[in-house]
C-alpha cells in the first residue's frame, strides 16, 4: 500500500493533512480521549466551558496553566517535522500543502510548518474575557509561564476542591481586564474565517491525509468526506482505525511518528530539522 500512496502524493498538485491529538501524543502530549485521556480524568464541564469560567475562573486557569506547563517541557516529534519537511519540498516544487490542525500546542510551528490553520486556537493564546466568559476580541500570543504570580506552582487542579485562586490574581491586561484561555471551549462556535479557511482547502485538494485523529469530533470528522465527495484520495495514519477508515483508499497503522517520514520520504529532511532543532537553530 505504500507505493501506490506515494505515487498519489507524487502525483498530487494539493495535499491537505488534518492533525489530531495522536500526533502531539508522541511529544508527551496528554490526549483528551481514549484509555488515558484527560476527560476521563476531568470534567470538561467544569473546565473548559465559558459557563464554567464563570463560575471558577480559578479552576478553570489552574487546568490551563498546567496544561501550559506541560507543553512547555515537550518538543516536537518526527510526525511534526515530517509534515514541515513536506510542506516544504512542495513548495519548491510549485505545489502546496495545508495543515488543519485540532491541537493547540504549536507545536507544528515550531516544526517549521508554515501553511497551519488551527482549528481550535492555541494553549498559547490569551483574549479578554467578555460577557459569559466569551472571548471580547483577539487573541494574543503570550508564552510567559506562569502567566502571573497567582498560577505559580500549580499542579493538575482538583475539580472536587474549592477555589483558592482569587480573580485579582489571575491574568488581567494592562487595564486590568480578566483574560482567558484563547482555545476553542466546548459550547463555543470555531472561528467563520478559519472554519471557511479549511473547508476552502479540504474542498480543493487532491489527497486528503489524516495522521493522529479519532475522526469523532465535528467538524473536522467531516472533512475527509468532503474531501472524498470532491475527487480527492483520502490516506489515514492512526493506531487504530476510525470511522474514517472506511471511505480511505489508503489506510496505516501505527504511530506518525514512525510512518509519515517514510511514507513521505523525507526521513533525511526529518534528521536534518531535528539536529537543527537540537541545537538551537530551530525556534520555539
Amino acid at each position: 500500500m505504500l507505493a501506490p500512496f506515494q505515487a498519489a502524493l507524487a502525483a498530487a498538485k494539493h495535499v491537505v493533512v488534518l492533525t489530531g491529538a495522536g500526533v502531539s501524543a508522541e511529544s508527551g502530549i496528554p490526549t483528551f480521549r481514549g484509555a488515558q485521556g484527560l476527560w476521563r480524568s476531568f470534567d470538561p464541564m467544569e473546565l473548559a466551558t465559558p459557563q464554567a469560567f464563570v463560575r471558577n475562573p480559578g479552576l478553570v486557569w489552574e487546568f490551563y496553566s498546567w496544561r501550559r506547563e506541560v507543553a512547555a517541557a515537550c518538543r516536537p516529534n518526527r510526525a511534526h517535522y515530517a509534515i514541515a519537511a513536506l510542506e516544504r519540498q512542495l513548495r519548491q516544487q510549485g505545489r502546496r500543502l495545508t495543515l488543519i490542525t485540532q491541537n493547540v500546542d504549536r507545536f507544528h510551528h515550531q516544526a517549521g510548518s508554515q501553511a497551519v490553520i488551527e482549528l481550535h486556537g492555541s494553549i498559547w493564546d490569551v483574549c479578554v474575557a467578555g460577557r459569559g466568559g466569551r472571548k471580547a476580541g483577539p487573541c494574543w500570543e503570550d508564552r510567559r509561564q506562569p502567566l502571573c504570580p497567582g498560577l505559580a506552582g500549580r499542579g493538575a487542579p482538583d475539580a472536587h476542591s474549592a477555589p483558592d485562586i482569587p480573580e485579582q490574581d489571575l491574568p488581567h491586561d494592562e487595564h486590568g481586564r480578566l483574560l482567558r484561555p484563547g482555545v476553542v471551549w466546548f459550547n463555543e462556535q470555531l472561528d467563520p474565517a478559519v472554519l471557511e479557511a479549511a473547508d476552502v482547502a479540504t474542498a480543493s485538494c487532491d489527497l486528503f491525509i489524516t495522521a493522529g485523529t479519532s475522526a469523532v469530533v465535528y467538524p473536522a470528522a467531516g472533512f475527509a468526506h468532503i474531501a472524498a465527495a470532491q475527487g480527492a484520495a483520502v490516506a489515514e495514519f492512526n493506531l487504530e482505525a476510525t470511522d474514517a477508515t472506511g471511505l480511505c483508499q489508503f489506510a496505516f497503522q501505527g504511530k506518525a511518528g514512525e510512518l509519515l517520514p517514510a511514507a513521505f520520504g523525507v526521513e533525511a529532511e526529518v534528521e536534518q530539522l531535528m539536529a537543527q532543532a537540537a541545537a538551537g537553530g530551530q525556534g520555539g
